[in-house]
This record gives structure tokens, C-alpha cells and sequence, in this order.
């Protein structure tokens, strides 16, 4: 067994879309819209299905935002350097909502950064 993806759901694809492309550096794998459902399924990754696990953005033709409630945490990317990663996403206009430094209670550096619908997003070091 294996993890394959991780789904969210998402207001506004354009703007989820070059968030995770643009700004995080994630490539499109494959995208499928379903008419009769009137929703789009669009999968991203760092690598492919086959390899590793994707991110996979749903986004519901009529649904513009969603309450993320309270029990969602967040998903983790691994960087070489999370200092040079989160000011390269802060330069690219992306929100940080926690700057790059040690957590509070331990040593592992961290910084979070937050997309388009409000979804947090952890940013730690490969080696941590």
C-alpha cells in the first residue's frame, strides 16, 4: 500500500492552478472535466502518479469558496532550503502566514504559506 493523492477542493481553479504551478513549482500531470457533473479534476506533482504522491485540486463548477472548518491541518512540502523557499514564494506573491525559522518548542526549521482558498501549506527542510 501507498498514499497515491490528496484532495482539495477549490473556489477558483486559474488561481489554484498558478498558486501550486507557478509559485510552488508543481506540474500538471493530467486534467479531466466532467460536464455531466459539472466539476474538473486536476492533478499535480513534483513527479509522476507512479512515483510519488500528487495533489489533486476538485474544483465544483458551482461553488466559489468553501469553509475549510476546523479539523484540516495542512500539507507538507520538503525544500532544500526553507529560508531561500519561502522568500522565493513571497517574491512570487505568494502568502506566507508563518516566516521561516525554528519551531517554537524544537529545532526544525519550518515556515508555512498559505493558498489561494486558505489552505495552509508547511514548508520543511528534505533532510528534516
Amino acid at each position: 500500500m501507498r498514499f497515491l493523492h490528496t484532495m482539495l477542493r477549490v473556489g477558483d481553479l486559474a488561481a489554484s492552478f498558478n498558486f501550486y504551478v507557478d509559485i510552488l513549482g508543481m506540474r500538471l500531470l493530467r486534467q479531466q472535466d466532467f460536464p455531466d457533473g459539472r466539476f474538473t479534476l486536476v492533478f499535480l506533482g513534483y513527479t509522476d502518479e507512479a512515483s510519488g504522491t500528487v495533489l489533486e485540486l476538485t474544483h465544483n463548477w458551482d461553488t466559489q469558496d468553501y469553509d475549510l472548518g476546523n479539523g484540516y491541518g495542512h500539507i507538507a512540502i520538503g525544500v532544500e532550503d526553507v529560508y531561500a523557499a519561502a522568500n522565493k514564494i513571497k517574491a512570487a506573491g505568494g502568502k506566507i502566514v508563518r516566516e521561516a525559522g525554528p519551531m517554537l518548542h524544537g529545532q526544525t526549521v519550518l515556515a508555512f504559506v498559505e493558498d489561494p482558498d486558505g489552505y495552509k501549506i508547511e514548508l520543511l527542510s528534505i533532510d528534516a
